[in-house]
């Protein structure tokens, strides 16, 4: 069993290195010149991989978009979350280094992070793949709170659920609503948030 295994695990360690390195390829040469005066060709070249290699992975720049946006952006909620819970010992201290951390990568965040967060959805709409992501995001803040009830500091006036549903709605809007406009006090917004999610779901 153990040797059925083990290439298939190599396989796709391949799979997401190439995929990783295309990503990273891309998002350089989106950054430096734009989306729209990227070509699939730049991106091989930059990657160091075929064309046929790129569309085993993606089938066109709008897909490589998608998947951009996911891996950059909106897919990151369970290593947070499972992070969350492994360095922080309430739930207060969780929502707090959450708060920390979304307005640190916010601090970080370029042009080309703006153009993702509003192209991305579009681009995985039709595959079913943004409701996927909601979902997983709804789950993974789920295991916080309920990890939190299991602690004895988290209200029990809400289930898991319906606080993990306001954080992800409320970040996500916040995020879409930064993307739209570059004048929009996000940081702001996210300390407002932050007194939301512990009045809402901590006991008082």
């Amino acid at each position: 069993m153990d040797n059925i295994d083990a290439p298939v695990g190599r396989r796709e360690k391949r799979k997401q290195e190439i995929r990783a390195r295309i990503e990273g390829a891309a998002y350089a040469l989106f950054r430096d010149q734009g989306i729209e005066d990227t070509s699939i060709e730049q991106i091989c070249e930059q990657a160091d991989v075929a064309r046929r290699t790129f569309y085993a992975h993606y089938a066109n720049k709008h897909a490589l978009l998608g998947g951009l946006g996911i891996s950059r952006l909106y897919g990151r909620s369970e290593a947070m979350v499972r992070e969350l819970l492994q360095h922080h010992h309430t739930t207060r201290d969780r929502l707090e280094a959450m708060i920390d951390y979304i307005e640190t990568s916010f601090a970080g965040f370029e042009d080309i992070d703006r153009q993702l967060i509003l192209v991305a959805p579009v681009a995985i709409a039709h595959t079913g793949e943004q409701r996927k992501l909601g979902d997983s995001a709804v789950v993974s803040f789920s295991r916080l709170f309920t990890e939190g009830l299991a602690l004895g500091d988290v209200s029990e006036e809400y289930t898991p659920e319906i606080l993990a549903t306001m954080i992800v709605g409320t970040l996500n809007t916040l995020t879409s609503r930064w993307a739209e406009d570059d004048g929009y006090p996000i940081f702001a917004k996210l300390e407002e948030a932050r007194r939301l999610f512990e009045q809402v779901s901590l006991k008082t």
